[in-house]
C-alpha cells in the first residue's frame, strides 16, 4: 500500500489472491530454523520430517543465488545448525570457502591437489570399519564400471564405443579378482594397456586388438595416475580420515578453474558415496555439492549425479546442488540436448529449491524451470540480500535469513580480505 493512502478494508479471501505469501500457513516448527518469512512469523525446515509428514517426496535441495545475494551464508549456517539435530554434513567444496565452518566444528579440511600429502581411492568398497565379508562384490564392481565410464566419456568427449565399455569392464573386474578391495585406479590402467589372452577370449579377441579397443580409454584415464593429475586419486586412501566428524570438507581449491575440476569432483564425490555405503549411519547425513554447474556440464558425468542424486531415499541423505544461477541448469548443453534434460531432471528431482537474487535476465527462465506465478516472478529479481524465494513441494515462501551469534558471522564472512 502506498504511504500516506487512506486505509483500505479487504476480507482475507480477496487480500492472500493479492498477497499469496501472506495466508501461507508455514512448515511448522520442526528443524532447523532458517529465519523469518517476511510477511510471516518464524520459518523453520527439515526434509526429512516433511518427507515424512508428506509434504516433500525427496529430501534434495537446489540453491541458487547471485554472488553475494546470501546463498552462501544460508548453505552454512543451515549445515551448522543442523548439529543441533545430530545431523552430519559431507561437503565438495571447489573454492575453499568451507574453511571457517570446519575450524568452528573443530576439524580440518581435506585438502586435494597436486603435490598435496592427501590420496582418496574412489575404487574402495570400505572403509575400515566395515565387515569385509558383507560387501556385495558386483555391487562394487558395477558402481566401479560405472565411475570409470563416465570419466573416460567426459574427458574425451564423447560416448564410449561398444568395445571401449567392454573393455573398462573386463579390465575392472579382472584387476578387481586379483587385487580385490585394495584396487586402485593404476592397476586398471595397467589392466588395461595390457589385458591378458584369458581376458581378450572371453568377447572372442585376442590381446593386442583387445588392448587396441581400450587404448583411448587408457590414456585418458592414466592423465589420473602419471599425468597433470596425479598423487590425488591414485593410490589407497590415507589413513586417518575422519569421516564420523561432525562436517567432513573437501577442498579442492588447488584445482579451482581448471578444466579436469569436474573430473576430481567426480572422484571425490564418489569416494564420499563409497564411504556412505559402507558405513551403517544412524544419523542423517547431507551431502553439498558446492558449484555443481562443474559437473552438470560434463554429459556422462550429469548422468552419474543424477543416478546417485535417486539414491537419496535409500541412504537417507539430503543432497544439496549450489549454483548461480538456474540457467545454469540449460546451459549444460545445447538446448533440447540430453545433458540439458539430466540437469533439468536434477532439478525435479529437489523438491526443495532455494532461490536467491538473480539479474532480471534469469527471471524468464526460472519462471520456466520453476513454474513461478506472475507475483514470484516479479519479485525475483528484486529480492534483497538474504531474502530468498523459497519452493517447498507446491508450496511456496518469502524467507529472510537471519544470521545468529559471532560464531555464524565468522563461519559466512567471504568478505575478510576485501576489508
Amino acid at each position: 500500500m502506498r504511504a500516506g493512502a487512506g486505509a483500505h478494508r479487504v476480507s482475507t479471501a480477496h487480500l492472500q489472491a493479492a498477497y499469496p505469501f501472506v495466508s501461507e500457513g508455514g512448515l511448522g516448527g520442526e528443524g532447523v530454523y532458517i529465519g523469518r518469512e517476511v510477511l510471516g512469523g518464524a520459518f523453520c525446515y527439515d526434509p526429512w520430517v516433511l518427507y515424512r509428514r508428506g509434504v516433500l517426496t525427496n529430501p534434495n535441495m537446489l540453491v541458487a543465488g547471485q554472488v553475494g545475494r546470501g546463498k552462501s551464508s544460508f548453505v552454512k549456517t543451515y549445515l551448522w545448525r543442523q548439529q543441533v539435530f545430530g545431523r552430519r554434513a559431507w561437503i565438495i567444496d571447489p573454492k575453499g570457502e568451507y574453511g571457517p565452518l570446519a575450524a568452528a566444528c573443530g576439524i580440518d579440511p581435506i585438502r586435494i591437489g597436486p603435490g598435496l600429502p592427501v590420496r582418496l581411492n574412489p575404487l574402495a568398497p570400505t572403509a575400515e570399519t566395515v565387515d569385509r565379508a558383507a560387501v556385495d562384490r558386483a555391487a562394487v564392481d558395477r558402481r566401479r564400471i560405472s565411475l570409470l565410464t563416465s570419466l573416460a566419456a567426459s574427458s574425451l568427449g564423447r560416448t564410449l564405443q561398444p568395445e571401449e565399455q567392454t573393455a573398462v569392464e573386463l579390465a575392472v573386474t579382472t584387476a578387481a579378482g586379483t587385487h580385490g578391495d585394495e584396487l586402485v585406479l593404476p592397476q586398471v590402467v595397467d589392466a588395461l594397456l595390457w589385458p591378458d589372452d584369458d581376458t581378450a577370449a572371453q568377447v572372442a579377441s585376442d590381446a593386442d586388438a583387445f588392448a587396441q579397443a581400450g587404448r583411448q580409454v587408457a590414456l585418458e584415464l592414466r592423465r589420473l595416475c602419471q599425468g597433470d593429475l596425479a598423487g590425488m586419486f591414485d593410490g589407497p586412501t590415507t589413513a586417518g580420515i575422519d569421516l564420523d566428524a561432525p562436517v567432513v570438507v573437501l577442498d579442492l581449491s588447488a584445482l579451482y578453474g581448471s578444466d579436469a575440476l569436474g573430473l576430481l569432483m567426480l572422484c571425490a564425490t564418489a569416494w564420499l558415496q563409497a564411504s556412505l555405503q559402507a558405513h551403517d549411519h544412524e544419523d542423517r547425513l547431507i551431502l553439498v555439492i558446492d558449484e555443481a554447474w562443474a559437473i552438470l556440464r560434463h554429459l556422462e558425468i550429469a548422468r552419474w549425479l543424477q543416478a546417485s542424486w535417486k539414491l537419496s531415499r535409500q541412504y537417507g541423505v539430503a543432497n544439496i546442488a549450489v549454483v548461480h544461477r538456474l540457467s545454469d541448469l540449460t546451459a549444460a548443453g545445447a538446448h533440447g540436448s540430453e545433458q540439458v534434460a539430466l540437469a533439468q531432471g536434477l532439478l525435479a528431482d529437489s523438491e526443495t529449491r532455494v532461490v536467491y537474487g538473480q539479474s532480471p535476465a534469469e527471471t524468464d527462465r526460472a519462471t520456466d524451470l520453476l513454474g513461478l506465478t506472475d507475483v514470484e516472478a516479479d519479485i525475483l529479481s528484486e529480492l534483497g540480500r538474504g531474502v530468498g524465494l523459497w519452493r517447498v513441494g507446491a508450496r511456496s515462501f518469502l524467507v529472510e535469513h537471519v544470521l545468529g551469534h559471532t560464531t555464524e558471522r565468522v563461519i559466512v564472512d567471504t568478505d575478510a580480505r576485501m576489508g
